[in-house]
């Protein structure tokens, strides 16, 4: 059997994975605090028929050796934590973050983290994210509010008529030894994991939480054009894997075809 048919195999599944991780990142560009994903990949086992260095029959040394790749295979999808652009939304419930942390949300019984800062109030006047999960301490708006301002150090300032302080609240931030080890449960959500290390809590301002700053948004860090490109590459690396099956039908046929 010709081993490439099945090494070329390998090579379009590797091939498909990438191109379902660049739609992926595609169709969240626009979504806010989305983090793009990078597919990595590393080569199989090899069928060694000669081994460098090993003495011929002559007395001299063969310099290189015979290694036959078996193909490709996953062995990663990893998180890209780099800063999305700033928007400016005017939307005092809009916060963002200038740094590596996270918001602390409680999802059901779950403490979640997310980059998203587009928070909005549920009907008790708690901050929370668009799915209903309160931003964690939680903070309560009054309803007599006019203004919130929130400083660089989380320190957030609810203030009514005549410039009458309702309520002053700290918003808290979360970091992570390796984010990229972080489980993304969908929803712009993340959870903890063995890789990530646990959550560790501070006031924004302190290294490397980053500060924070509201009526912004953190966007998606995905650039339509370059992965436009990592679409094309994958599909032509697709491309000529099939072709090299092709080419290995064509020999194995040539090879049935052959008579005395």
């Amino acid at each position: 059997m010709i081993r490439a048919l099945w090494t070329s195999a390998t090579g379009m599944n590797a091939q498909q994975i990438q191109t379902d991780v660049v739609a992926n990142n595609l169709a969240n560009s626009s979504t806010a605090g989305f983090k793009k994903s990078r597919a990595n990949f590393q080569d199989l086992m090899y069928q060694t028929m000669l081994v460098a260095g090993a003495t011929t029959p002559g007395g001299g040394q063969i310099p290189t050796g015979i290694q036959v790749g078996m193909g490709v295979r996953p062995s990663g999808v990893q998180k890209i934590f780099t800063q999305g652009d700033y928007s400016q939304t005017g939307n005092e419930l809009d916060f963002v973050i200038q740094g590596d942390g996270f918001f602390r949300v409680l999802h059901g019984d779950e403490e979640l983290y997310t980059r998203a800062g587009n928070f909005t109030l549920d009907s008790e006047g708690f901050i929370t994210t668009n799915s209903g999960d309160r931003l964690q301490p939680e903070i309560s708006i009054p309803v007599e509010a006019t203004l919130i301002s929130l400083q660089d150090n989380g320190t957030l300032t609810v203030t009514g008529a005549d410039d009458t302080i309702l309520a002053t609240e700290q918003v808290n931030l979360s970091s992570f030894v390796n984010p990229a080890g972080l489980f993304a449960v969908g929803e712009n959500l993340f959870r903890q994991t063995e890789g990530s290390g646990p959550a560790t809590e501070g006031i924004p301002g302190d290294a490397p939480l980053g500060t924070v700053a509201n009526n912004f948004l953190e966007m998606s860090n995905v650039s339509v054009v370059e992965e436009m490109v990592n679409m094309i590459v994958g599909q032509r690396a697709y491309e000529a894997n099939s072709k090299s099956i092709q080419t290995a039908d064509t020999m194995l046929g040539l090879a049935n075809g052959l008579k005395r």
